[in-house]
């Protein structure tokens, strides 16, 4: 049986999508919610195999609920059910930790094969959520080795660009040698070079100096 969680703000479409699902042989809504800070509270208490979740309710939207349960139980498995297919929708939902994403206009048993899919593991989302990520995918830039270095890393390769040897990178930062010595080797494997040299070279090549 999945035990599932409906967290919406109107209590028709509660009743009406509740009713239908629990009919299911294999579905069982264990509880309901009408706001986001309602949802969070019996999602961390019940545990429930799935969370259906709205994105407009008063009080705590939907995303704010799904952050806050992903933060304190990551494995939490959220479908948002909502009318939205906005940008400030979509994405911060799906940043958030949400699994899947369905729209209201769906129909019934659509939402309970997404909700049997997403118990299994699988990511349901609508098409139009696709063709949004896809399209978000091509027009992300392709970040360089560089943009993965902290500002701490960062910092280290100024340093050695500068020709300081890890003994001094350890005096002037204040820190220990030991630590220069893994800063060092993360900036070696973020850059994917094989030495200080190397590392150097990408610097200056990079306009990073």
């Amino acid at each position: 049986m999945i035990n599932v969680l409906f967290a919406d703000d109107h209590e028709m479409v509660r009743i009406g999508v509740a009713a239908y699902l629990s009919a299911q042989q294999d579905i069982d809504v264990i509880a309901e919610a009408g706001d986001g800070g309602e949802a969070v509270e019996l999602a961390l208490d019940l545990r429930p195999d799935i969370i259906l979740m709205d994105l407009v309710m008063e009080e705590m939207d939907g995303i704010e609920a799904t952050t806050k349960i992903i933060e304190q139980w990551p494995e939490a498995k959220i479908i948002i059910v909502t009318s939205f297919l906005d940008d400030e929708k979509v994405y911060p939902a799906l940043e958030a930790g949400a699994t899947s994403y369905m729209l209201k206009t769906s129909k019934a048993n659509e939402i309970a094969k997404a909700i049997r899919a997403t118990y299994q593991g699988q990511s349901i989302l609508e098409p139009e959520v696709t063709g949004k990520i896809m399209n978000r995918m091509r027009e992300k830039p392709v970040d360089s080795p560089h943009d993965q270095l902290t500002d701490r890393e960062m910092e280290i390769l100024m340093l050695v660009a500068q020709g300081k040897t890890n003994q001094e990178i350890a005096d002037q930062l204040f820190i220990a040698l030991k630590t220069v010595k893994v800063h060092v080797s993360n900036v070696l494997g973020k850059l994917e070079v094989q030495d200080r040299t190397q590392a150097v070279i990408y610097a200056f090549k990079n306009d990073l100096v």
